[in-house]
């Protein structure tokens, strides 16, 4: 294994944020370790199906795209964010195609798709299968690169992070120690800059849409390094996860309802024009709570997605993915519908940022599903997610190409020990224990804080999850970094933080929906939470 230990940048996480600002950087001379804790094949980016929104067709514009972007958002958005992302997202397309991605095509053109929420049709896919498209070209990339070292199995236990002076927040984020999953070594690894690109935390729920359940753990890392964290409550649940014992939770892309898929009771009738005039392709909040609603009024353990009335045909030529998953279950969507329910999907809050994803921490930046850019609002937009990810790669890999190198304390690191002593495995009674702990907080989660909350509710969620996390801190006190026990440190922290930015929000906005404040406020702002001062409601435009 390369043992390097100073480097001129650490990426932690390889899904596409974490790969392209990893390329981009290491393809302009710097040398680049990147740390992934899941095979990359596990990845949210990996998995992701329907593609990418980049408003290409001869009917679009940024402009569109951008409309689009804001409505979906619950006025929550910031529209410089949102304009700066639309805008490069043609651009983002080309550098993917450069890479070799292989998307569908209609003739020489690239072929586009429609989604919730998207007045044109401008979403660029391969398949049913976008994320493995893309992410197959970008890991070939990263595993041949000469200059970055790849760490797999290997996570994050605490960031580097020291005081600076000169620095604007008076701190700066120099390495950060890891866990070597593989032999329980603890590694600690140098560097200028610091990437956080570990994705969302869908996995603080029993149920979500992402196999390798994450729980935050870049947004935990920041939190505890004294980063500001914004609009956590905004949970974005996918209504259409396929819900079959053998495959709880996998994602049925939202391109079935855009290529005319249609939700049903189980005695035929559609729903979702009670709900919106949108029907089918409204946007992923109102579509969730819809099923969700349907699902408690008619005591369901799901509704149902009918996309059988086109020909076999095209049902296996759009979606070969779904089908063949579907089949190996016993569901042949080309006659039958397929039983779905909302799962927990994407976070649309994190880490607070600037226009490159610079944190409050100096060196130390977020991108992707782990930061805050305010470019989702309060409900992201259907295939903004993979875009979000390749543009802010591109701006945090030229920012920190702009930046001065600090060397000197690197040069001091090179002498420092870089492993150390093999961690002790958890006896049998902590596992349980933390095994325990874990299913506790996600129950507790979903049943207070997910699709529905309540005042009475997000309160007994907090006190509840303020004792869980005390008591996680303790074990991970008691017999240091574990696997289990990094994980439910993150996993308690992350919890909490969701839970408190949803106590904050007197109304109901995009993602959260308080059944006590069931109407949206006159003014829209954004949940700010920061360890050192009291958490805050904020106009996002006003966010540095």
């Amino acid at each position: 294994m390369n043992t390097r230990t100073v480097s001129d940048v650490i990426v932690i996480g390889a899904g596409v944020a974490g790969a392209s600002v990893a390329l981009r950087l290491a393809d302009a001379g710097r040398h680049v370790t990147v740390l992934a804790r899941h095979a990359l094949e596990d990845s949210a980016s990996n998995q992701a199906m329907g593609g990418i929104a980049a408003a290409i067709g001869p009917d679009d514009s940024p402009a569109l795209h951008l409309a689009d972007t804001l409505a979906a958002g619950g006025e929550l958005c910031r529209e410089a964010t949102v304009r700066g992302v639309v805008e490069r997202a043609p651009a983002a397309i080309e550098w993917l195609l450069a890479q070799g991605v292989a998307f569908d095509r209609d003739g020489d053109a690239l072929d586009l798709t429609q989604e919730g929420a998207h007045s044109r049709r401008r979403v660029v896919h391969a398949a049913d299968t976008t994320g493995r498209a893309v992410m197959l070209a970008l890991t070939r990339r990263l595993r041949a690169h000469p200059r970055i070292t790849l760490l797999g199995a290997h996570a994050a236990m605490e960031l580097l992070v020291e005081g600076d002076p000169a620095g604007a927040s008076g701190r700066s984020c120099r390495g950060v120690r890891a866990l070597d999953l593989n032999r329980g070594l603890l590694r600690t690894l140098h560097a200028d800059h610091v990437v956080l690109a570990t994705g969302g935390a869908s996995g603080i729920y029993p149920v979500s849409t992402n196999r390798a359940r994450p729980v935050g753990d870049g947004i935990a890392l920041a939190w505890r390094a004294g980063c500001r964290v914004a609009d956590m409550e905004m949970v974005q649940f996918h209504p259409t996860a396929l819900r079959h014992p053998a495959s709880e939770g996998w994602l049925v892309t939202e391109a079935v309802r855009g290529e005319g898929g249609r939700l049903m009771l189980p005695d035929g009738e559609r729903f979702m024009h009670r709900y919106d005039p949108r029907g089918e392709l409204a946007p992923r909040d109102i579509v969730a709570r819809a099923i969700h609603t349907e699902m408690t009024a008619h005591k369901l353990e799901f509704v149902l997605l009918d996309i059988s009335h086109e020909s076999p045909e095209f049902i296996r030529g759009h979606f070969p993915n779904t089908y063949q998953h579907c089949l190996a279950l016993g569901l042949d969507i080309t006659r039958e519908p397929i039983p779905v329910a909302p799962a927990a999907h994407y976070t649309c809050g994190g880490v607070v940022t600037g226009g490159a994803g610079q944190t409050d921490v100096a060196g130390l930046y977020a991108i992707g599903e782990t930061a805050w850019t305010g470019l989702h609002g309060a409900n992201r937009l259907a295939s903004n997610s993979l875009l979000e990810g390749l543009v802010y790669g591109e701006a945090a890999a030229a920012a920190i190409l702009a930046d001065v190198p600090r060397g000197s304390a690197l040069e001091d690191a090179a002498g420092r020990p870089a492993l150390h002593a093999v961690t002790a495995a958890l006896d049998a009674r902590a596992k349980q224990e933390a095994r325990q702990l874990a299913a506790g907080i996600r129950r507790l989660m979903a049943r207070e804080v997910g699709i529905v909350r309540s005042d009475r509710g997000l309160a007994a969620a907090a006190a509840g999850l303020e004792a869980m996390q005390s008591r996680a801190e303790g074990l991970y006190r008691m017999h240091g970094p574990a696997p289990e026990l990094l994980e439910l440190r993150n996993l308690a922290c992350v919890g909490l933080l969701v839970t408190r930015s949803a106590l904050l929000r007197s109304e109901s906005r995009g993602a959260h929906y308080n059944r006590d404040h069931p109407d949206t406020g006159p003014h829209a702002m954004s949940t700010m939470l920061q360890s050192w001062t009291p958490a805050v409601l904020v106009d996002p435009r006003a966010v540095a």
